[in-house]
């Protein structure tokens, strides 16, 4: 008797044990203040130690750590890449979210999938859940700094508000459409081209291995837009068709997945002009697919997308990330092994000339 009353609690414990396990794993379908995405990097970090390592690479303007997720596989060999960044405004909770899922996913898609294992062979993910990390911190303050946009440096002298946009702060056609130079505005593009430390430490990351990436992802809401170079309706980038061939591509795969409808095009075409982005500063830099991506919603909860939709907008939003990466990799990977192939076969071909001309 006293034997399986003693059994039966340990199964009540083990049972307890579990269920608080269970609870204690990550909640990918809620929003997340920045100390539990912290908190989740380093997690990710030890759980995937053989793929993931944490890439500290610049400082906010409250001194504040920014860092990414650098995944793949290590080959000892210089390696292609991929860039993906999300939260560079405060308020779009929904792409931080996004790129918390998009690294579960690929990580979890190694496992298995023979394609993901070869695009971690032959290329490395940079993933920064938060750019804008002092504005989140800000916007998850009270209901008074939800809808905050900007980064937290202080106006020039003279100026009594905070911030800068950011996504108008980039070295691309600075300043000349789509910005205010209010510094109140919340499109203020800063007192000039990467003044603010966050748009520098992207640059300078990025800047410094232009020729590795591939891709640059820029993740936002809202509007359900794929959004190519360049933002200035005077400037046209040279792979245009391209990107709206892929881009494209991308949207049908993101429709196919809950039937949502993403447009495609360059922002003065699908929804206003502007300048000094970092998709038009990547793609300037010479990285080939460059994109923004707007997520959820149409409008009719903004930037307060409900929590029951980022599980839908995650997996829709991933298979349309998931394309453009893959044309990305193919597209490099492919053509280099035709290119070996050529290669090889003109050097048999040589070879067997010779040897005829010997006999």
């Amino acid at each position: 008797m006293i034997n399986s009353v003693g059994l039966g609690f340990v199964v009540l414990l083990s049972a307890m044990g579990a269920a608080t396990i269970e609870r204690a794993e990550y909640d990918y379908y809620r929003y997340h203040p920045m100390p539990e995405i912290f908190k989740w990097m380093l997690q990710i970090a030890e759980d995937h130690s053989d793929l993931v390592t944490i890439v500290n690479y610049g400082l906010s303007y409250e001194m504040r750590t920014i860092s990414l997720l650098k995944i793949g596989l290590n080959t000892g060999e210089k390696k292609k890449a991929i860039w993906m960044d999300c939260g560079i405004h405060a308020r779009e909770w929904i792409a931080p979210a996004f790129c918390q899922y998009f690294v579960k996913q690929i990580l979890q898609s190694y496992q298995t999938d023979p394609k993901m294992q070869e695009m971690m062979k032959n290329m490395d993910f940079y993933v920064t859940p938060v750019l804008n990390v002092d504005g989140y911190i800000y916007s998850w303050k009270d209901n008074t700094t939800r809808l905050w946009r900007k980064n937290r440096s202080p106006g020039p002298s003279g100026c009594d508000c905070y911030g800068t946009d950011l996504n108008r702060n980039f070295d691309a056609n600075w300043g000349t459409v789509g910005v205010s130079f209010n510094c109140c505005s919340n499109i203020y593009c800063g007192s000039k081209p990467v003044s603010e430390p966050e748009a520098q430490a992207v640059a300078d990351f990025v800047g410094r291995r232009k020729d590795d990436f591939l891709c640059f992802l820029t993740i936002h809401s809202y509007g359900q837009l794929l959004l190519v170079p360049y933002g200035h309706p005077n400037f046209t980038a040279s792979n245009y068709d391209e990107l709206m061939k892929v881009g494209l591509a991308a949207a049908d795969a993101i429709k196919k997945v809950h039937g949502k409808n993403y447009t495609v095009g360059t922002s003065p075409d699908i929804l206003y002009p502007n300048s000094g982005s970092s998709r038009d500063w990547a793609r300037m830099q010479g990285i080939p697919f460059t994109y923004t991506f707007e997520l959820r919603d149409d409008g009719t909860f903004g930037f307060k997308l409900p929590e029951n939709q980022i599980q839908p907008t995650c997996e829709e939003a991933y298979q349309g990330a998931l394309h453009i990466i893959t044309h990305a990799h193919d597209k490099t990977f492919s053509s280099a092994v035709a290119t070996a192939a050529a290669t090889l076969w003109t050097m048999l071909v040589a070879v067997g000339v010779t040897c005829a001309t010997q006999m």
